[in-house]
């Protein structure tokens, strides 16, 4: 059984005249109340030298370890250390990566410093190449402890990262970086299908920029750069942190890492974070389909309520030839249009709608030049219509009746005279 230790970071600090505090990781001071525990016996217990002297002979000498008994009051305070993370029981060299799987490849220049640090992790690192990809996500068996790392010192060419946008889909993580220019682009790390990929973190960038046709054009043609465009040592060291930052996170289980996307300056050392999310999945265009096949908006106001076939057919306009049709040049119109035209002033009479019988006339009427002449009327028989003597002169009062003779009309072929110009009876 592993013997207990202070946690890395911690540190047991003596306050004269205040007693025993303990430095957290994160530089928080913290009093410890020992109570009737030695300070002397808890640095032994912890293995925290504070100069005195250490190990198993000074423990057995002060009546405290293998031959000299337990202490409960001891035995307490350190399972009280072990229980806030301030003490562990982990071995010596344990690193944040251990247990982990960690396949790289890209350029040397990120992939080697890369390499170093999470073997300094306790990683077990490997190269791996593209064409193996596929093989590695089938051989993980879905274990969730190996993680892919691609480092390109330049664009990426397109389609290189489609088949790795597809590792979570398999348990296998996938982080990646590339530079465009002087910026390094550190993607964040996709472990599940409901991460941000590559693919994602292109359309992002598109729909952020208002040059979205260049940059898919220098995405797609990946033009030359100038010399000594690449990384140096210090951006690469960089950049092989941050990445370690997010294996670490990862390993842990901390998910803040895979919502966040990193520039890293490569002249200047400057690092900028900006939160980027997954697309969610939209539905295809669905295959051409025949033009019959197609709906056709309508307006739902203009939109014909639909026929009944049974239903007596609308009258419409008679055509040209029938008997009662009217000639386009006598001014006639189609009942439908309900538009009265005027008499032309070469005629000089005046054409006044018939009354019904019984039907009184009215007080005064307008003058013809206010009130439109109605429209010529089609009879029902096939006789002529008498025309109007050419004697009458244009008058202002109202006809009499048999000015217009001929057969009966029907009240349905005859329109509705306007009444807006003629003057209340």
């Amino acid at each position: 059984m592993n013997s207990v230790r202070l946690a890395p970071g911690v540190a047991l600090v003596t306050v004269p005249g205040r007693g025993l505090a303990v430095r957290t990781p994160g530089g928080e001071f913290l009093k410890v109340a020992t109570g009737e525990v030695r300070e002397t016996d808890l640095r032994r217990r912890l293995h925290a030298p504070d100069g005195a002297p250490d190990g198993p002979a000074a423990a057995s000498a002060d009546g405290d370890g293998p031959s000299g008994g337990t202490d409960p009051a001891l035995d307490a305070l350190v399972a009280a250390f072990e229980g806030a993370g301030y003490a562990t029981r982990e071995p010596l060299g344990t690193g944040m990566l251990t247990g982990c799987q960690v396949l790289l490849l890209g350029d040397p220049v990120l992939v080697d410093p890369l390499m170093r640090c999470a073997r300094d992790e306790g990683a077990e690192v490997g190269t791996i190449t593209p064409d193996r990809l596929p093989r590695t996500a089938r051989r993980s068996g879905g274990s969730g402890r190996t993680v892919v790392v691609w480092c390109l010192d330049g664009p990426v060419p397109p389609g290189l990262w489609d088949e790795a946008d597809r590792l979570p889909g398999h348990s296998v993580a996938w982080l990646r970086c590339h530079r465009e220019g002087d910026t390094a682009w550190l993607e964040p790390l996709a472990a599940t299908t409901d991460d941000v990929t590559s693919a994602h973190v292109r359309l992002r960038r598109l729909a952020a920029t208002a040059a979205h046709h260049e940059l898919g054009a220098y995405w797609a043609s990946l033009s030359a750069e100038g010399p000594g465009s690449g990384h140096s040592t210090a951006s690469a060291a960089l950049t092989a942190g941050l990445l370690m930052e997010d294996l670490v996170a990862w390993a842990s289980g901390d998910r803040s890492a895979r919502r966040r996307l990193r520039r890293v300056r490569v002249r200047g050392l400057t690092v900028s974070r900006h939160p980027v999310l997954p697309v969610p999945e939209v539905a295809p265009y669905p295959a051409s389909a025949p033009a019959s096949a197609l709906p056709v908006p309508t307006d739902p106001a203009s939109a014909e309520p639909p026929r009944d076939a049974s239903a007596p057919a609308m009258p419409t306009a008679p055509e040209s030839g029938t008997p009662g049709s009217v000639p386009p040049e006598s001014g006639a119109i189609a009942p439908e249009s309900g538009t009265p035209r005027s008499v032309p002033p070469e005629s000089g009479t005046a054409v006044l709608p018939a009354r019904e019988a019984g039907t009184p006339a009215p007080a005064s009427a307008a003058s013809e030049s206010d009130r439109p002449a109605p429209a010529s009327i089609a009879p029902e028989s096939d006789k002529p219509v008498p025309a109007v003597p050419a004697h009458a002169p244009a008058s202002t009062t109202r006809a009499p009746e048999s000015t217009v003779t001929g057969p009966p009309r029907s009240r349905a072929a005859v329109p509705a005279p306007r009444t807006a110009d003629r003057a209340p009876r």
